[in-house]
């Protein structure tokens, strides 16, 4: 990639922090899984989440058939950080971002699969609730966790922020690459 040619891109945008990873570093864990199942009120209703996504082998041999990524972060500002409304409000901005980033690494020549925030909520009713193919397959981007990615170990790993404190929220996003 060139990176010099990315960050002038990425200079226009409010990307908080990047960093070029090489997936054969990335693993998937099961405990991730488990967390989506037992606790996120969207397992079982959207493309974006499992089971819809695969299981993890497959996630795994998907993550590494792309030989680096782009994983990046983008930060968003709420009156009160427990507010989980107004803290869910700020992400389509992030998914917009991440897709402008997608965008500009397939017009360098990249085939590129995208993880990005929580689960997809483009639509108001998930076509996977009714057996149907994704209606918008371009916005839907699976979210890192239903890929058993787990981001703070990235973050740790490439001494990235976590947490700003206050009232900030940091949302992340990974763009898979291969030419």
């Amino acid at each position: 990639m060139n990176k010099e040619k990315f960050e002038e891109f990425i200079a226009q945008y409010p990307i908080f922090e990047y960093r070029l990873l090489n997936t054969a570093d990335i693993t998937v864990q099961l405990r991730v899984r488990t967390i989506c199942r037992e606790e996120c009120e969207r397992y079982g209703s959207s493309w974006a989440c499992p089971p819809a996504v695969g299981e993890l082998p497959e996630c795994e041999k998907k993550i590494h058939s792309y030989p680096d990524a782009v994983f990046f972060s983008s930060v968003a500002e709420v009156s009160d950080i427990m507010n989980m409304e107004e803290m869910l409000s700020t992400r389509m901005a992030h998914e917009r971002l991440t897709e402008k980033v997608r965008d500009f690494l397939e017009g360098e020549g990249y085939e590129t699969f995208t993880l990005s925030t929580e689960s997809c909520d483009f639509c108001k009713r998930c076509a996977y609730l009714d057996g149907e193919p994704c209606r918008f397959p371009e916005h839907m981007h699976p979210c890192l966790e239903s890929y058993g990615v787990v981001v703070n170990e990235i973050v740790e790993r490439e001494q990235m922020e976590y947490n700003l404190g206050g009232n900030t929220i940091l949302w992340f996003s990974m763009v898979l690459i291969r030419k």
